[in-house]
């Protein structure tokens, strides 16, 4: 059911609230009538924060505008008539509002978008029975919801409270007043005769211990009333702190664990409507409270009673202010991370935003945000609330930001588009930790007030730790710190403490995650595939996936010392793999054509039980980045027997001279891939299409590899062979393809062979890129103006 449709079912608050997220800015008829194009539409491919993405932002401003003409013209009637006018007064509208700022209308749409399915959402859960339909998630909302009911009626209850305490209060300065004037006139009886005196005074005397009675029993009542006044308020602090706690120390810190473990490719962290819906609500709970207390306050001052209500009250204040400190200082997140790993003289952005802005009128003062680079041991200090002023590991330029208020979402906002690390300043460095190890931390702060300069707030934020390159190569490394960091960082801790060694199954988690995301795939890493992984890691030989179960991996195992044999770290290699995957295989990774994660000798005994020309893709343990092709033939020397052969493997070079699925093609000794699917029917989908002809007098050329079976001829050999198509007596060879031998391990001491008897592509093909640059050249200047 489409959302427009549900959220016209909503009743009481909830349709309230959405009925508000309607106005000018966008009109509540333009979603009625344009709904199933408005939800049909990919908001969220748009990403807010990319000034590039204007584009897409303003076409889909420009087909709204359209799609609201269309309806328009379409209206017949009386009713069709007004409705026509209606309608394109809102494209005019709209335009108007948006053309200049296109994004700001995705924007709007989203959180119209996103709180819509959520106020539905919330309603479905309230409406079906208690039990098995309703997941945790909606307990937890509904939890936190009742909690903030019952909080806005205890403030109301306490607000009723004040009121009839201070009507009381009122109403006791007048008698005071009263009593005062009684005895001011048993003073002025002194200087009358004693006949009067004793006719007036017992009178007196009378109402003035009637209203000093009465005095003294209101006063007791007043005591009594600030005294359970007080009482209700502790209880409500109490309350405040216990759902504070949820929101803060729950819910944000797992929205902010979603946020690390994204920078592993885990899921998105999801966004902050909901979270900022409830801090806004706890700010707007806390203030009010923080208002009564300080009202309780000026009665107390304006009628000063004996008792304990003055300590009382001193600590609700002190304990108020903590707690919307608290909330303040924790609700100035990072809500779009800076890149984790930071090249120097690279521009890059951040986004930082105070979750309750709006509520406390932040913006009407708009503070400036501040962006530093500091080192771990500068974060450690900072978080002991040590001085470290003035103090940074390097100099980031634009690192100043005004923060914005965003009237259609109510966020309060500092978008940082345009920094750069200029230099970084290292520390010294601890025994083998070389400087892709080495972490630092962007800090945001700024400083604003609140309630007309009542409370001023200094709000600092740290960003994820940031590992800091000069050059391309460091990349793969930082990743690797940037990886275990994200992978296995607890809640809390020192800055930037990560265990030393985890259990193997831990490790398996994080770098599945990493392979999907950076793959985009949703094949992940199968059992299989770990259990070939830990083999590599632990230079183990055992199938059985429990052997490694209890098994630990440390830091230097993953990525500071070199694998067995290899030149390579573990992290190393897989990253080589994913980054091959990525540019090259996705679509055969998702298509399941790649085994990829098997070794040369689990490779053999795979194909030796299949027919010739079956052949498998297997990630090459030699070379980082590679993979090679395996299959079962006969051995040339030796009639009747079957071996497996190995070539060479393909790295990214040889994928951006031709692709895979066209040098299965060129292979024709190559029937099956592995277990036993036909290889056109695997890879046809893949294949380059035939060149056209040649146009303006130049020459196409076309690459092939060949297996040298195919021809017999001596490895390495290069054939021509010329196409002619006369069209006029100046055109000359239409169509040239140039073809290379490959020579694959047969056991024999060729030249071309490496030491494991696999055949080096390279050499070859510098001789093949010769012939392709000579063949680009214009034909006239090849063969000299000759005519056919």
């Amino acid at each position: 059911m489409a959302v427009w449709i549900q959220a016209q079912q909503l009743q009481g608050d909830a349709l309230h609230q959405m009925q508000s997220l309607y106005g000018q800015h966008f009109p509540i008829e333009v979603r009625h009538y344009l709904s199933q194009w408005i939800e049909g539409q990919l908001w969220d491919a748009i990403d807010l924060e990319n000034p590039q993405e204007e584009f897409k932002a303003k076409r889909l401003l420009d087909s709204l505008i359209q799609e609201l003409q269309n309806k328009a013209e379409h209206q017949v009637g009386e009713d069709g008539f007004l409705l026509k006018i209606k309608l394109g007064h809102y494209a005019t509208q709209l335009k108007s509002t948006y053309d200049r700022c296109p994004l700001e209308l995705v924007r709007c749409i989203k959180h119209i978008l996103y709180t819509e399915q959520r106020l539905v959402r919330e309603a479905t859960n309230s409406s079906s029975p208690v039990g098995g339909m309703m997941d945790s998630m909606s307990q937890k909302y509904q939890q936190i919801n009742q909690a903030f009911e019952e909080l806005r009626l205890l403030t109301q209850d306490t607000e009723n409270d004040l009121r009839k305490l201070q009507h009381n209060q009122e109403y006791f300065i007048i008698q005071y007043q009263e009593s005062l004037r009684i005895q001011a006139q048993l003073s002025s009886l002194a200087t009358l005769p004693i006949a009067d005196r004793q006719l007036r005074e017992p009178a007196l005397l009378n109402k003035r211990a009637t209203v000093e009675a009465w005095l003294t029993r209101e006063a007791n009542t007043l005591q009594k009333y600030r005294l359970d006044l007080a009482e209700k308020h502790q209880k409500t602090l109490q309350l405040l702190r216990k759902q504070q706690t949820i929101i803060l120390d729950d819910e944000l810190i797992q929205w902010k664990r979603r946020q690390q473990l994204a920078g592993n490719g885990g899921p998105p962290e999801g966004g902050l409507d909901i979270l900022q819906s409830w801090c806004e609500k706890l700010a707007e709970t806390i203030w009010q409270n923080r208002q009564q207390i300080r009202r309780a306050e000026h009665l107390r001052q304006q009628l000063p009673i004996p008792g304990p209500i003055e300590e009382l009250l001193n600590e609700l204040s002190s304990t108020i202010t903590d707690i919307i400190s608290a909330l303040v200082t924790s609700t100035f997140i990072i809500e779009k991370q800076p890149p984790q790993v930071l090249k120097t003289q690279t521009k890059f952005a951040a986004t930082v935003r105070l979750l309750v802005g709006g509520k406390l009128n932040v913006h009407m003062n708009p503070p400036q945000v501040k962006a530093t680079i500091i080192s771990e041991q500068q974060a450690k200090a900072l978080l002991k609330n040590e001085n470290t002023r003035n103090d940074s590991s390097g100099e980031i330029l634009n690192n100043n930001c005004v923060m914005e208020y965003h009237q259609t979402t109510g966020t309060l906002s500092a978008h940082f588009r345009n920094m750069s690390l200029k230099r970084i300043k290292r520390s010294d460095r601890r025994g083998a930790e070389s400087v892709t190890e080495e972490k630092f931390t962007i800090l945001f702060e700024s400083q604003f007030s609140v309630g007309g300069n009542e409370l001023v707030f200094q709000v600092k934020t740290l960003s994820l730790p940031v590992v800091v390159i000069v050059h391309g190569s460091q990349d793969n490394n930082a990743t690797a710190t940037v990886l275990w960091d994200n992978a296995f960082a607890e809640p809390g801790r020192v800055p930037f403490l990560v265990p030393d060694k985890v259990v193997w199954p831990q490790l398996c988690d994080a770098i599945n995650m990493k392979y999907k995301a950076e793959v985009q795939s949703n094949r992940g890493l199968s059992e299989e595939n770990l259990v070939f992984l830990a083999q590599k890691a632990f230079s183990s030989s055992s199938n059985n996936p429990d052997d490694y179960r209890n098994m630990t991996m440390t830091w230097s195992q993953f990525n500071r010392e070199s694998l067995p044999g290899r030149n390579f770290t573990f992290w190393q290699w897989f990253d080589g793999v994913m980054e091959l995957t990525k540019k090259h295989l996705k679509p055969h990774w998702n298509d399941g054509a790649i085994l990829g994660f098997v070794n040369k000798q689990q490779a053999q005994d795979m194909l030796m039980s299949k027919p010739n020309g079956t052949f498998l893709l297997r990630f090459s343990d030699s070379e980082i980045g590679g993979i090679t092709i395996a299959w079962v033939a006969e051995n040339p020397n030796k009639a009747g027997e079957r071996m497996v052969w190995n070539l060479m493997p393909y790295t990214t070079k040889d994928f951006s001279i031709r692709s895979l699925a066209d040098r299965i093609s060129d292979l024709n000794h190559l029937l099956f891939l592995y277990p036993d699917r036909p290889k056109d029917e695997v890879f046809s989908k893949y294949y380059t299409p035939p060149l056209s002809k040649a146009v303006d007098g130049y020459v196409k050329p076309q690459i092939k590899q060949v297996n040298k079976e195919c021809l017999v001829a001596p490895a390495g050999s290069f054939f021509f062979f010329f196409f002619f198509s006369f069209v006029s007596f100046d055109v000359l060879p239409a169509c040239l393809s140039v073809v290379w031998l490959h020579s694959v391990s047969c056991g024999r001491s060729d030249s071309m062979l490496d030491a494991e008897g696999d055949f080096d592509l390279d050499d070859t093909m510098d001789v093949a890129r010769h012939v392709e640059e000579l063949l680009r050249r214009p034909v006239e200047s090849q063969w000299g103006g000759q005519q056919s």
